[in-house]
């Protein structure tokens, strides 16, 4: 039977070299105790454009980076995508390995994807905004200032 999620035409995504290849090397390590989420993050991976690490635009959700997406029902939120290794849904940092994670890597602002959760029901969200990604050039997370606009 076809998962309703590959039946749907998919927006174009942009992955950075670098997340491309250590997603990749992830996806490949989850393989045997993810199946399914493995094989959904390589399908995403081969479909997307590769551009060089610097060349990926702000609005587009990368590793580390903190997005902020509405579905089909209304609901916002505002989730840090992250290395498993970094998980915390109660700081809002959401693994890539998980079918949400999956659906978010390289999309923009504005763009809108069907995913299929864990208990097979079928959402839609959609990317509202994006901000500064919390991993360096090298993968490492950085220590990103807080800027207020309080002009100080």
């Amino acid at each position: 039977m076809k998962k309703h999620s590959q039946t749907q035409r998919r927006p174009s995504i942009v992955i950075g070299e670098t997340d491309h290849q250590r997603l990749n090397k992830l996806a490949l390590a989850a393989a045997d105790r993810l199946p399914e989420i493995s094989d959904d993050l390589l399908l995403e991976l081969e479909r997307a454009r590769v551009v060089p690490a610097g060349s990926v635009s702000g609005n587009v959700v990368r590793m580390g980076a903190t997005v902020e997406y509405e579905t089909e029902t209304g609901g916002g939120r505002t989730v840090t995508l992250v290395f498993p290794r970094d998980a915390d849904i109660s700081e809002g940092k959401i693994s890539i390995l998980t079918p949400i994670g999956t659906a978010l890597i390289g999309l923009s602002v504005g763009q809108s994807i069907m995913w299929t959760a864990r208990d097979g029901r079928l959402h839609r969200l959609s990317v509202i905004s994006v901000g500064q990604s919390a991993l360096d050039e090298g993968g490492g997370y950085r220590h990103t200032p807080v800027l207020s606009s309080a002009g100080d």
